[in-house]
């Protein structure tokens, strides 16, 4: 493994333009790590000259989280105790936001949602055909940089139909007792497979990589997956 960690120089060109690349990203859509995570994926994805795509599994950081979601100062107190404790960790999270072009207001943040019916929504993008990547940016953009609610059906309905989401598409995913289900097993299959935190990347279904890992690492992972023999991890402290 200590070969994936290497500091060794990295360029596109590494990447052959006729490999094939295959991300499956495991993420919450209120996970601050996971938002760092997507836009360093982003970055890293521009490296691939050859065919990619991605996909998208849910993961509920608080899957026991009520329906209606609660304040940011309660999960806060829930989680941590004191919180007070966590503002300089909030800190560090800006400031690393901000080498990654994220602008964190959790100053704006008055409401931890249940993010279920998200996840229903992003699975209906799936489904449409709709570009998930850019909607899950979209939804961590409102709820990190907006403060919004994404836990509220017309916050996304608002931001899905920006992509092309239809609102009664959106409304339906967000009420069907079946989208509910397929997303719920989805995440059963995922925390089944071992993940206890996120994010996570499995590419071309062989290399794991976890946490928010630095640009040269995924690209570095992306060619370990490509071109290298045998199934390996990546893992990274830096989970939420």
């Amino acid at each position: 493994m200590s070969e994936l960690f290497s500091t060794s120089e990295r360029t596109s060109e590494r990447i052959a333009p006729t490999a094939t690349l295959h991300v499956d990203v495991i993420a919450d859509l209120i996970c601050p790590f996971c938002y760092l995570g997507k836009r360093r994926l982003d970055h890293a994805m521009r490296a691939v000259k050859g065919p990619s795509e991605v996909s998208w599994y849910p993961y509920q950081l608080n899957p026991e989280m009520p329906a209606e979601g609660m304040s940011f100062d309660e999960y806060l107190s829930r989680r941590f105790g004191n919180p007070a404790s966590i503002q300089p960790v909030l800190d560090g999270l800006a400031a690393e936001g901000r080498r990654d072009d994220i602008g964190f207001r959790f100053d704006r943040l008055t409401h931890v949602p249940n993010t279920l019916p998200a996840h229903q929504v992003m699975h209906l993008a799936e489904v449409e055909g709709a570009a998930q990547s850019t909607l899950a940016d979209a939804l961590m953009q409102a709820f990190f940089e907006q403060g919004e609610n994404i836990g509220e059906t017309d916050v996304l309905v608002a931001v899905a139909g920006r992509y092309g989401l239809a609102a009664d598409d959106v409304q339906r995913a967000v009420d069907d007792e079946q989208s509910r289900q397929i997303v719920l097993s989805r995440e059963a299959q995922v925390r089944a497979s071992g993940m206890v935190g996120v994010p996570g990347y499995l590419l071309n279904r062989r290399l794991l990589v976890v946490g928010a890992q630095s640009t040269e690492t995924l690209i570095n992972a992306f060619d370990r997956a490509m071109f290298g023999e045998g199934d390996d991890a990546i893992a990274s402290p830096a989970l939420h």
